[in-house]
């Protein structure tokens, strides 16, 4: 398995939505990245849903992806996930960011994600991108250990600036 140069700026891949050929691929990935990983059906249903979907491509990889889902006025990112050959070369941000431009041309005035309390690293990057804590939900993620505890998870939250309105429309 290749590893991506480790960059400040995000390395050259391919952005696209995630298709259901993907699906086996991103689901043994997200088995290997999360404790409570996704499963290919979690996937599928949300593709079925209509959610947006974005997946990073490198050397014909998936080494990122992602799941977007609106609602009136706001959106959820519910999954944000980079391989971990792949971390620290700028992928999540691009993710996020991509999935905030999404929600703002959607028409979305918030967005809000949550994140286990002990990964820091997602924390710090979440707040450095402008997401606030706002609230922490008890015992919200389980462990790969079938009886083990729960974790906290941080809810976050940023408001999205509204698309400019066209100079035409402003009387």
């Amino acid at each position: 398995m290749a590893t991506l140069p480790i960059a400040s700026a995000t390395p050259h891949v391919e952005w696209r939505a995630l298709v259901a050929d993907d699906l086996p691929r991103v689901a043994a990935l997200e088995a290997q990245i999360h404790d409570a990983p996704w499963s290919l059906g979690n996937f599928r249903d949300a593709l079925v849903a209509g959610y947006t979907t974005r997946c990073a491509v490198h050397d014909d990889r998936i080494v990122a992806y992602g799941v977007l889902m609106m609602a009136p006025g706001e959106a959820q990112i519910l999954n944000v996930s980079v391989a971990a050959d792949a971390r620290r070369a700028g992928l999540g941000r691009a993710l996020v960011h991509r999935f905030m431009e999404d929600a703002r041309a959607l028409g979305a005035e918030q967005c809000f994600l949550e994140v286990r309390v002990s990964n820091s690293a997602a924390i710090a990057l979440y707040e450095g991108m402008g997401f606030m804590r706002i609230a922490r939900r008890t015992a919200y993620y389980p462990t790969r250990v079938a009886d083990g505890p729960r974790e906290d998870a941080l809810v976050m939250r940023i408001a999205l600036a509204p698309p400019p309105v066209p100079w035409h429309v402003v009387r």
